[in-house]
């Protein structure tokens, strides 16, 4: 019966090591792979949009890991391997992509919107006071109020404000 629990167990480990996407095609020499992990790092998944294709489980970032490590086993260098993906999928692969006409939106874009949205607060602000004048007393609501207050008025006007003048 022991043995039967280590053998399941044993077959669970290997499912879970699949499922949680243990790379079977790493490359033989580890400065190889430490290279290609360091270059897959910095390629946007294109199907998850905000993981690198290191961290991704996509189908597409397995195939893009591949890519990877084969033109790193075939000896280009970093910069030669991220221009032939920017080539092949343009700038949005890039997790930090370049300062340039064409992604200039990507950079200063959360920027103008914070200001954007600062300057609208500010001017809401600045329009609508923090305390609404109200309409003063009615000649019938001081009477009222006179009433209510057993016809012992303040003396001192801060306590009503200026709905008793």
């Amino acid at each position: 019966m022991r043995l039967f629990v280590v053998i399941i167990y044993l077959m669970a480990l290997t499912l879970s090591a699949n499922a949680i996407g243990v790379d079977k095609a790493r490359l033989a020499d580890p400065a190889q792979e430490a290279r290609a992990y360091n270059i897959m790092t910095q390629l946007r998944c294109l199907v998850c949009q905000n993981e690198s294709i290191a961290e991704s489980d996509a189908s597409l970032a397995q195939d893009l890991r591949a890519i990877v490590r084969q033109q790193v086993k075939a000896g280009k260098t970093d910069a030669e391997i991220i221009h032939f993906m920017t080539s092949r999928y343009g700038d949005w692969i890039l997790l930090k992509p370049p300062l340039k006409p064409t992604t200039i939106v990507l950079w200063f874009g959360p920027l103008a919107l914070l200001l954007i949205g600062g300057f609208m607060v500010f001017r809401y602000i600045r329009q609508n006071p923090e305390t609404d004048m109200e309409d003063p007393l009615t000649a019938d609501e001081k009477k009222r109020l006179k009433k209510i207050l057993g016809g012992k008025m303040p003396k001192n006007k801060d306590h009503l404000g200026d709905y008793m003048s």
